[in-house]
């Protein structure tokens, strides 16, 4: 074959393929611009669900007539129908599109939710299993097919996929937790064998559990369980212990803490006022009140009775008199005779409600002893000292400063007042006598 034969014939091959190849071209951009069309009705149509949705279901309809091939297409059908409880519809379309796209584990697991809703168990299995074989690390469609099998009776196989869910998916505890709590009919020792805990995080919801419903010694179980309790969960947790009555074990969770220097009962936290104020005290320090007009609180350095600091309260015309202003929760012994000593510096104090110190117990909340009456100026620091016993069933007393009951309304204060020294004793009653 000559030169100008070879030339002649890529010429020609040269103008045989280039119509194919702009026809290719062409019906490329045409299929290109169909989809782009497809994919606006069908945002078109999620975005009008809620306002139209008959709108929506003509704009996926439309969407599906120009690209019938296409899964998302399919699976957005699915989904609206779903949402409008067409469950029916919802299966045809997830089918369709997982054979479209049979590679993606999400349109297998939404198969599977939708066959489930249809009341079609083993089906639905079928399409968790093939959900969970695409992705193997995921902790949704595990967790699904856990429910499933639950539903199902086959309890063993259920609760060591909803186990290995909440491995991948630690936020899925707290609903595994009551899942388990619900079917060991709320026996405590079962709900643990069932979630057998391996982690801090699985340690902290089960103590945050059990205190929510009514079992302190297992909560507090747990969380000695926990290798390193965040300040969250220790927060969280004293505060629900408190809620049902379980003083002595909010007192243990709060004295484990490495910056509370309370480790005993009947001892008074930070009695000179020398850490630092704490606005969102739960547990056994000292509480100050909420934020109001016409008080303030400071940590004073001159001139203490004590040690460096006192703690200063400014009133400017607070007017509520029923305010408990400082407060400390404090765990003693039932049965026991006790004396609370404290100094007191006033400056200036107007009001109609003189300001004094009540003990109350703290289960029944009734006054078991007050304090005289604070001086308007008291001239300088002045010890205070108030005597009261507990009862057989008093495990903890409330510390409160407030003010006496006005006989007019409104009743404002003002002036100054420095708080220092507190300690509480036992009285051995019979050697006084």
């Amino acid at each position: 074959m000559t030169q100008g034969s070879i030339s002649l014939d890529n010429r020609s091959l040269r103008l045989v393929l280039g119509p194919i190849a702009i026809l290719v071209l062409a019906w490329a951009m045409i299929h290109s611009g169909r989809v782009a069309i497809s994919r606006i009705f069908v945002k078109y149509g999620v975005t009008v669900l809620n306002t139209a949705p008959a709108d929506a279901v003509a704009a996926i309809d439309t969407s599906i007539g120009m690209t019938p091939t296409d899964a998302e297409v399919h699976y957005t059908r699915g989904a609206l129908a779903n949402q409008m409880q067409d469950n029916t519809t919802a299966l045809k379309e997830f089918e369709q599109a997982v054979s479209l796209r049979p590679r993606d584990y999400y349109l297998w697991l939404e198969l599977g939710l939708t066959r489930d809703r249809l009341g079609d168990q083993p089906g639905a299995l079928s399409a968790l299993n093939e959900s969970m074989r695409l992705a193997p690390y995921y902790a949704r469609p595990r967790w699904l097919r856990g429910n499933v099998l639950f539903r199902m009776g086959r309890y063993d196989e259920a609760f060591a996929d909803l186990r290995q869910a909440t491995t991948s998916d630690p936020e899925l505890l707290p609903a595994f937790i009551d899942l388990a709590w619900g079917a060991s009919r709320r026996d405590a020792t079962l709900t643990e064998q069932l979630v057998q805990p391996q982690t801090d995080k699985a340690q902290s919801e089960l103590a945050l559990f059990f205190s929510n419903h009514g079992k302190p010694d297992e909560a507090i179980a747990h969380f000695r369980a926990i290798h390193a309790p965040t300040t969250e969960v220790r927060r969280n947790l004293i505060r629900q212990l408190l809620s049902i009555g379980a003083i002595k074990q909010a007192f243990d969770v709060w004295s484990k803490n490495s910056g509370n220097s309370i480790t005993t009962k009947a001892s008074i936290f930070d009695g000179g006022f020398e850490g630092p104020l704490v606005l969102d005290e739960s547990g056994f320090g000292w509480r100050l009140a909420t934020p109001q007009p016409g008080v303030g609180f400071s940590l004073d350095s001159a001139q203490p009775q004590s040690g460096t600091r006192s703690l200063r309260i400014s009133f400017s015309g607070h007017a509520n008199p029923a305010v408990e202003l400082v407060s400390q929760l404090v765990l003693i012994e039932p049965g026991t005779h006790y004396k609370l000593n404290f100094a007191a510096r006033t400056h200036g104090i107007v009001t109609g409600g003189p300001l004094v110190l009540i003990v109350k117990d703290a289960n029944g909340q009734h006054v078991v002893a007050r304090s005289a009456q604070l001086p308007e100026d008291s001239g300088g620091w002045r010890t205070f000292g108030m005597e009261f016993a507990t009862g057989p069933a008093t495990t903890a007393i409330v510390l409160s400063l407030q003010r006496e009951e006005c006989t007019t309304s409104p009743c404002p204060v003002f002036g100054t007042l420095n708080l220092d020294s507190f300690s509480l004793e036992q009285v051995n009653t019979n050697a006084s006598r």
